[in-house]
């Protein structure tokens, strides 16, 4: 689907850099949800970064996930690669 994650790196402090299948790019900031529920043992870093892809959507090993229209409505646009790296 044109909503589908096609790469998805951990950054410093709780961020993710995205590439969704139609070409957007984004930063999206895990840290607002790291307090909530399930989202709490993403506070461990070394899990933090285990992050991947599962049928297009963002997940970690134990079941986490970020809702599609969640991370396209919050992600902050990146135009260049380089700026993924910040």
């Amino acid at each position: 689907m044109h909503w589908d994650v096609k790469t998805v790196k951990p950054l410093p402090e709780y961020r993710l850099y995205v590439e969704i299948e139609d070409g957007r790019r984004g930063i999206f900031d895990m840290k607002p949800y790291l307090e909530r529920g399930v989202f709490r043992e993403l506070k461990d870093e070394r899990y933090f970064r285990r992050v991947g892809i599962l049928y297009g959507a963002v997940t970690w090993p134990h079941e986490q996930d970020i809702a599609p229209e969640t991370l396209l409505a919050e992600m902050m646009p990146v135009h260049d690669t380089r700026q993924s790296q910040v």
